[in-house]
């Protein structure tokens, strides 16, 4: 009796493991129908993401993370299981994202967000010789409460270097020199209130007297206008005035050197030769003087000729 109730459970027990089986054999072709596996190859930290996390399309459940391995010392491949209704193709790009407080624990997690921002289109498909299609991947995202927390942080601290570099003492001591001066200046001007006043003043009547100064030169302005159209319009007469001139001036310079050598040759040839003849002139006129005073003292030298002039004492002839 007692072997019969051992054989049966063990019987209960065998047939309890092949249904285990055969529910786990019928489960796994059920979801492996219905999920595809991709794969991602990145060089960015991981940091909180393990198997189980959420794949979202375009902020969509459609899978889960299976397994994350390293494959290199720097490279990480991520495996997950999609919807095969998924629109994922090659413009699908794959981005690590934490949320929340913190990148880990309860008040945060990170999943793998998908979303199709590439530029090539068709299907996704496994390349030669590799098991799984992989789907590119973007840098990874942090929208985590601490990641911001210590950027902030850094950011103040750079902040902090850079005012400790810029208020040195000297900086500090041209500060309070320059807010001297401005008191100073401040102080001057509130002393010259009254000038300003007057200066202001008088500057709007000029302001007021340069108006018709301006019209003056509007009214100018209006002459030369008429001036240089009349230039423009009698310009083609100007034009022939001055090609005269200028021919003109080309025919005075033969005439001015001929005039030049005509004034050289009188100065060295016929001023000389009328020098000479003026002089011979004058000896003549000297001669015919003499010959008239002796006929006018003796007129019988006209009949018997000029007698020869009586001898003096010793003299013969």
């Amino acid at each position: 009796m007692t072997i019969s109730i051992t054989n049966r459970a063990r019987l209960a027990f065998a047939i309890l493991v092949v249904l285990l089986l055969v529910a786990t054999a019928i489960w796994y072709y059920r979801t492996s129908g219905r999920f595809t596996t991709y794969q991602i190859l990145t060089d960015d930290p991981v940091s909180g993401l393990i198997a189980g996390a959420p794949v979202e399309f375009h902020g969509v459940d459609v899978g889960r993370v299976t397994r994350v391995e390293l494959t290199g010392p720097r490279s990480i491949r991520i495996l997950l299981d999609v919807n095969k209704d998924a629109p994922v193709s090659r413009a699908t790009v794959a981005t690590v994202t934490s949320r929340g407080l913190a990148t880990r624990g309860f008040t945060g997690y990170v999943y793998i967000l998908l979303d199709n921002t590439g530029t090539e289109q068709g299907p996704l498909t496994a390349a030669p010789g590799a098991r799984y299609a992989q789907i590119p991947s973007a840098p990874s995202r942090s929208v985590s409460l601490d990641t911001a927390i210590s950027q902030v942080n850094k950011n103040v601290q750079v902040l902090t270097e850079l005012v400790r570099s810029i208020l040195d003492d000297k900086t500090i001591a041209s500060f309070r020199h320059t807010v001297g001066n401005l008191q100073q200046v401040s102080h001057m001007l509130a002393e010259n209130q009254q000038r300003l006043s007057a200066i202001i003043a008088n500057t709007e009547q000029a302001s007021g007297r340069l108006g018709p100064l301006l019209d003056r030169g509007s009214d100018t302005m209006q002459a030369l206008q008429q001036v240089s159209h009349m230039l423009t319009t009698n310009q083609q007469e100007f034009h022939s005035i001055i090609t005269n001139t200028a021919q003109a001036s080309d025919r005075l310079v033969p005439l001015l050197d001929s005039s030049s050598d005509t004034i050289n040759a009188m100065q060295l040839q016929v001023l000389p030769e009328a020098y000479r003849t003026m002089a011979e002139l004058n000896k003549l006129t000297n001669s015919m003087n003499h010959f008239t005073d002796k006929i006018n003292r003796d007129p019988s030298i006209l009949v018997r000729g000029s007698a020869a002039p009586p001898l003096g004492p010793g003299e013969t002839k």
